[in-house]
Parts: C-alpha cells; structure tokens; sequence
C-alpha cells in the first residue's frame, strides 16, 4: 500500500536530498554524541538483523552497520537512497541493504528482523497505527522496536503548529504526542524499556533552505514567530532572537520497546 501523500513525500525529499546530512547531521560534536548514543542505547549484537524505516539517507543505518550483522535501509524516496548507499561505499561499508519502499506494506517476512529504527518519521505518516503494525509484523519476538521523532506541541496548540510545519513542508502530516506512540505500544503489547524527551534549537532560515520554501511562505513563517515574539499568539515554536536571527524550539522523543 503505497503512502496517500507519496507524491509530497518524494517531491519533499528529493529537493532535500543533496544536503539533508549536513543539515541534520553535521559532522559536530553533538551530532556524533547523539548517534552515539543512539547506537549505546540499542545494545545491537554483531548476529542481528536491523531494519531502518523511511531511513532518508540511512545516517542511523551506517552507524548501525558496525555493531550488527545486516542492516537493511527502506524509503520511499530513491534520491535519498542513493546518497546513502553513496556515502556507505565511502566509508567501505558492504553490510546494507537500500531498498525504494513503504512503510505501510514492508517487502519482508513476518519476524524477519531483530531491531526495527524509524527516526524523524511519523510526522510524515498520515496516519499512526498501520506503519506501527507493518514494524511490529517484521520484528521476531523479544526484538526491539525503536521510534525518535518529533513531539507535538500542547493540545491547544498543536493545529497552528501543523500549519506552519506544512506551510514549509507539505509532506507534513501532524507532529504526534508521547502518549500517542505510548497507546500504540501499549495496544501491541510491548515493554517500553525507555522513553526520553529532549529538546532543540534550529535556525529558522536554514529550516527552510533545505526544503526551498517559497519566499512569500517563509515571510508568512516569520511574521507569525515575530508576532509570538511581540507577545502574540502562541505558535507551539517558542521562537526567539538570537544575533538577530529566529530560532525555534523543537522537542523531540526516544522510544525503545520490547515485543512480547
């Protein structure tokens, strides 16, 4: 089952592509503590198998890849793909798997894979639970079922967020709560060993750089900040001034949940 919003999702990612890593993954200090800790987080063992979905340009996989026995990278977006598969025959890693895929209908067996990732995803997703069960389908029994993703504002915020999220993004759905990927554990019977919340700060013009925003959308984005900043309306993005540029809060949540 193909995505409802495939056609915004690959027209989103392959204006990304060329610079997606350097946007989120800076080869900076915290940037590498923070897959490091990723990679700590999971345990992996050199005999499992790890599927990584809607894996952009597999930077989790590649960082996986020397602690397991295969990882396997699945998107939707060939460009992204192929800057992954790309910079892991850079860096000599012959362990991955990159294949043009859905989330909602995963091209493998029932309990093929040891550690299902997803990460920066589900807000992508236009609707929670079928990606939810095509992971907990292809993950054995006593696997790990791993999600990061972004955490939605307070109720009473969260439409204006999505707006402006879509406003930049259009393959933006909505941003889900805690409790929301909580309840989809909870229903499929995991044990969540660990949940953390963390918060970031992005600048609001390389935000919207890296999906080449019309301009007259992100002057429309940076009227709504200045006038939260003015002591306006709340937008769920806490902006702030900084050496006279915007920047804006993003939370984020780490899930790992064992299958029954």
């Amino acid at each position: 089952m193909k995505p409802k919003n495939l056609d915004e999702i690959q027209k989103s990612f392959t204006t990304q592509a060329q610079k997606f890593e350097t946007y989120n993954y800076a080869n900076t200090p915290s940037t590498q503590e923070l897959l490091a800790y990723t990679v700590q987080s999971m345990n992996l063992s050199k005999d499992e198998c790890v599927l990584e979905v809607a894996a952009g340009t597999c930077v989790n996989g590649r960082a996986f890849a020397p602690f397991a026995k295969s990882v396997v990278c699945l998107d939707a977006t060939p460009a992204m793909l192929a800057i992954g598969k790309e910079e892991a025959a850079k860096n000599g890693i012959t362990n991955m798997q990159f294949i043009n895929g859905y989330v909602e209908d995963i091209p493998f067996d029932d309990e093929y894979f040891d550690t299902v990732f997803t990460n920066i995803s589900f807000h992508h997703f236009t609707e929670m639970e079928k990606p939810f069960a095509e992971m907990h389908r292809v993950l054995k029994c006593g696997g790990q079922l791993v999600i990061k993703d972004m955490e939605a504002a307070e109720e009473a915020l969260r439409d204006t967020q999505d707006k402006i999220e879509a406003m930049r993004d259009p393959s933006h759905v909505k941003n889900r709560s805690r409790n929301e990927f909580l309840a989809l554990y909870e229903q499929y019977g995991y044990t969540v060993t660990k949940l953390e919340a963390t918060k970031g700060q992005k600048s609001l013009t390389d935000w919207v750089a890296l999906t080449k925003t019309p301009n007259g959308v992100v002057e429309e984005i940076k009227k709504q900040l200045t006038v939260e900043m003015e002591n306006g309306g709340p937008t769920g993005f806490r902006p702030h001034l900084q050496n006279g540029e915007i920047f804006f809060e993003q939370r984020f949540v780490f899930f790992i949940g064992k299958k029954a």
